[in-house]
């Protein structure tokens, strides 16, 4: 018999809200820029050395170099007379409306406008899903009377991976090119690799993860990849491709439901050894077990030496901590409580009509405020008690204002993607992939920093799973089933192919790392996975400029 007790409605979110009330993802917001045109300044330099090293080989005037390892294919087909078709394949800038700079005048310094206004819609993007979009999708799931593990599967990954969600659609219905394939693939490499080695660079303490968790997630991600591979191979995707891609997903939200379930049946079968500190930590969670039992044996002694290590003080009870673990919340260290002080003194800045004290706070609310100031007239706030009620209008205006803002945010970085010469492809997969997940990053790190490592990690490898199979799946069935009945949907570029199995690469590789390890979080796991992400982003790039084999024709470059 379940001898759980029935949660109440309004705490069945409080594992999600764990996740994305720590910090909101405006407060992420520094983060986002400096991180996502580190890594933009980065592509554009590499991008600008390969082209550079293109263009000397084929005009002969690098006669020096050996450059015999450089793939010769592309440069057989060159133009021999104006009427001849150009050797090249056209940009997505031409899928949107035309620009007020010329390309020269972009170079000139115009693109940073554009680059700038890309950034704000990143900053526009945490506004409407922080105050509007999420508190939406908690009523819904409280009004469904969800559990958290079908809810955090569902909706709520659907608030976190909003951005890259619609990313991917407008790249699927409206631009026709790969840079949202790319977002999703970049995102899911970033979080892979650089969420795992932020957490174990600045977690501040030792995690351990739990086997089960971590084996779960990763061989349902792992499947998932395998069958992108599968599907892109051929550069086209066919309805049944699509709708396979979501049924994976259903099965994966069936696996949560089941999770605890189908964790005792694969441990009843593999080993008969329960004293493992691995499996309990599961259960415990799970309800199945004793818990002052496991409290005293095993958590007490573990919890006492962590807290030695990060300084916490020890004049808690020893009931007072097997309490705090049963309800689910790890003591936190002192750095952490302070921060999490200062977001709740924090005013809200959700009004354009009522200015916040303090310099910095003021700054803010400016800065925010031509967005603060149309969502205030257009989206009711479900989170206030009036409009309560009105969450589904919440849910359609906010949807709506994340498709308008997630489109102008492709718009602008294809444009300067176009105007530094860095293909659709390599801008998803380097800065709006960033830009994109930042949040999820810092938001991990959090929880990392409070000792809950499980949380971390399965939050950064579930949300890749939805990324492909939902934030693919969906859009590619829409419009190979619904808008277009029996469409495909084109790949443009042959490198994504190698880029996905790079993606793959790198989740086995994070695995083994992590199990090499001992199955712990540290500052060596995490220097590994990001040393990771930097080959990856290299590679990446040097496979879409044809270093190692023939994938794409160069983009067409003309005055826009």
């Amino acid at each position: 018999m379940d001898t759980r007790t029935k949660r109440p409605k309004n705490t069945i979110m409080s594992t999600f809200a764990k996740m994305t009330k720590v910090r909101r993802r405006r407060e992420m917001f520094l983060y986002q820029v400096g991180v996502s045109c580190s890594i933009l300044f980065l592509a554009w330099c590499l991008c600008s050395l390969l082209s550079r090293l293109e263009h000397e080989k084929h005009t002969g005037q690098q006669a020096t170099l050996d450059l015999r390892w450089w793939n010769r294919k592309l440069m057989v087909a060159t133009i021999a007379n104006d009427t001849q078709a150009k050797n090249c394949t056209m940009p997505a800038i031409h899928e949107f409306p035309s620009d007020l700079f010329t390309n020269k005048e972009r170079q000139q310094g115009g693109v940073l406008l554009h680059i700038a206004g890309a950034v704000y819609m990143f900053y526009a993007l945490a506004i409407i899903c922080d105050d509007f979009f999420v508190p939406a999708l908690e009523k819904i799931c409280e009004r469904l009377h969800l559990s958290e593990d079908v809810a955090g599967a569902t909706f709520m990954a659907a608030g976190s991976s909003a951005p890259e969600l619609f990313a991917s659609v407008i790249g699927v219905f409206i631009t026709h090119g790969d840079v949202g394939v790319g977002t999703i693939v970049g995102s899911a490499v970033f979080n892979i690799l650089c969420i795992i080695g932020v957490c174990g660079i600045f977690g501040g303490q030792i995690v351990y993860l739990t086997q089960w968790s971590v084996f779960r997630d990763s061989l349902y991600y792992t499947i998932s990849v395998i069958l992108l591979i599968v599907f892109i191979y051929d550069e086209k995707i066919e309805w049944w491709e699509g709708l396979l891609l979501i049924l994976m997903y259903v099965g994966y939200i069936l696996v949560m439901k089941f999770n605890a379930k189908i964790q005792n049946y694969l441990v009843s079968k593999l080993t008969k050894n329960v004293s493992n500190g691995n499996v309990i930590g599961n259960e415990m969670e799970d309800g199945n077990v004793d818990y002052p039992n496991i409290c005293d044996d095993l958590l007490l002694p573990l919890l006492t030496q962590v807290q030695s290590a990060n300084g916490v003080d020890k004049d808690i009870s020893a009931a007072e901590k097997c309490d705090n673990i049963e309800n689910g919340n790890v003591p936190l260290d002192k750095n952490t409580k302070e921060d999490s002080n200062e977001n709740e003194n924090e005013p809200e800045l959700t009004s354009p009509f009522s200015p916040p004290g303090g310099y910095l706070n003021k700054m803010k609310w400016l800065s925010s405020w031509p967005v603060l100031f149309v969502l205030f007239f257009t989206v009711p706030n479900c989170a206030k008690p009036r409009w309560e009620n009105f969450f589904m209008l919440t849910f359609f205006m906010s949807t709506v204002w994340i498709a308008v803002f997630s489109y102008l945010m492709v718009w602008m970085v294809t444009v300067t993607g176009y105007t530094l010469g860095i293909p659709d492809i390599i801008m998803g997969i380097t800065f709006l992939a960033a830009g994109t997940s930042v949040p999820d990053c810092m938001a991990s790190l959090i929880v990392a920093r409070q000792g809950m490592g499980d949380m971390a990690v399965s939050n950064t490898i579930g949300s890749n799973v939805f990324d492909i199979l939902v934030g693919l799946g969906l859009p590619w069935g829409l419009q190979t089933m619904v808008i277009s009945t029996g469409s495909v949907v084109h790949i443009n570029s042959r490198g994504l192919v190698y880029s996905v199995i790079l993606l793959l690469g790198s989740v086995a590789l994070t695995v083994a790392g992590i199990h090499v390890n001992g199955w712990k979080l540290d500052k060596k796991l995490g220097i590994y996975v990001l040393t990771l992400y930097a080959i990856f982003l290299c590679f990446s790039i040097m496979i879409e400029f044809n270093v190692f084999t023939f994938v794409n024709l160069p983009m067409c470059q003309d005055s826009i």
